[in-house]
């Protein structure tokens, strides 16, 4: 089937529903699975279900002005494309076809160390700016080489992940004896010592040795995500790793108001953890993010389509973003604020999916 016919979806819907048709069962509970209980990830989408909007009117929407800059990069939209061990399993592209889409979009993407092509390869079939996150699975020397080949590869960041000191139970991969290539990584013998052993003084060595933007993804807490900064980390990345690393975590969106008080706005912030829809970035945005990194919905266009898919889903999530704001009485990136949102009880149960209503309607 082509590419452009695999992109044939008019709504986040239908591309759900195409994801899950495509997807073995393996595969498709990797993606929508979290750790042990499962706790953080229908928590993560509570949460976020739990914000509601308070418009303001009579204000000139027009124009809705949604771009920006990252790391010295132009930001067609406020979304980031995290990094995905195994995005593979979606796609055959892996990570070169989410930095296709990435690029003819105009976001950028956070290559995962655990996902094929490696990342050198991926820089030599689509060349351009990109962040590149590395789990540690060496020392220092190991980790100085890759990170000096990254940037001669031209990747324009550097991601440390601090949630994954080990690899957590994930029961849906257990019961069905599924292992990822980033779960091969994880287990192999030895590996993860380095992951585990992470520090402050870690990010102090890659500061002093290494001349690029450094992004620390994992921090759910306002005294870290300040030591960060201090310690000279330029981007600060809210996550709790979808739910797929501790259980029983603090919601994302929760743990945001927090970390972008501490940073007050020295660096930029980005948070994932439960969006999918163009109404969840703006609620994102207006409790203190910069940008919101969207990792299912990554997985589920991948699967819908590839890089085709990829490319539908983003001008759709686009679409949405841009209305939500209009109708907010939010012209442009600088008008969101917390003033605009309220607390309110979620109309119904939670879950991965629960963004999608509609799913067995259609």
């Amino acid at each position: 089937m082509l590419e452009q016919e695999k992109a044939e979806f008019r709504s986040l819907t239908e591309m759900v529903q195409r994801a899950r048709h495509r997807l073995a069962r393996g595969e498709w509970d990797y993606l929508v699975g979290a750790a042990d209980t499962e706790a953080s990830l229908r928590r993560n989408r509570a949460a976020v279900e739990s914000w509601v909007f308070k418009p303001r009117i009579l204000n000139d929407v027009s124009t809705v002005q949604v771009e920006s800059e990252l790391l010295g990069s132009p930001m067609r939209i406020p979304v980031i494309l995290p990094p995905i061990g195994s995005v593979q399993a979606f796609d055959a592209g892996g990570g070169t076809s989410v930095a296709r889409a990435a690029q003819d979009f105009g976001i950028l993407q956070i290559l995962s160390s655990a996902c094929s092509p490696d990342y050198e390869a991926v820089a030599q079939g689509v060349p351009g700016p990109r962040i590149y996150q590395l789990y540690l699975v060496g020392d220092n020397a190991w980790m100085d080489d890759h990170i000096e080949r990254a940037i001669a590869a031209g990747y324009t960041g550097f991601c440390l992940t601090a949630d994954t000191q080990v690899y957590s139970r994930r029961e849906r991969d257990v019961l069905k004896g599924y292992v990822p290539m980033s779960g091969r990584t994880a287990t192999a013998a030895g590996d993860f010592s380095h992951q585990a052993s992470m520090t402050w003084d870690t990010i102090a060595h890659v500061k002093a040795k290494h001349d690029i933007p450094l992004v620390v993804k994992g921090v759910m807490h306002g005294d870290d995500a300040k030591r960060c900064v201090d310690a000279g980390v330029d981007v600060i990345y809210v996550s709790n790793h979808g739910g797929r690393q501790l259980d029983h975590t603090l919601a994302c969106i929760d743990a945001l108001p927090e970390v972008s008080a501490a940073v007050a706005g020295r660096v930029p912030v980005v948070v994932d953890g439960g969006f999918m829809r163009g109404a969840d970035v703006v609620k994102g945005l207006c409790l203190g993010a910069d940008f919101v990194g969207m990792g299912r919905f990554e997985g589920l266009a991948m699967a819908a389509g590839g890089y085709a898919g990829l490319m539908q889903g983003l001008k759709i999530l686009e679409q949405e973003i841009r209305i939500n704001m209009a109708l907010l009485g939010a012209p442009d990136l600088e008008s969101l604020n917390p003033s605009l949102m309220q607390r309110a009880q979620p109309l119904a149960e939670s879950g991965v999916l629960s963004a999608f209503p509609l799913l067995e309607d259609y």
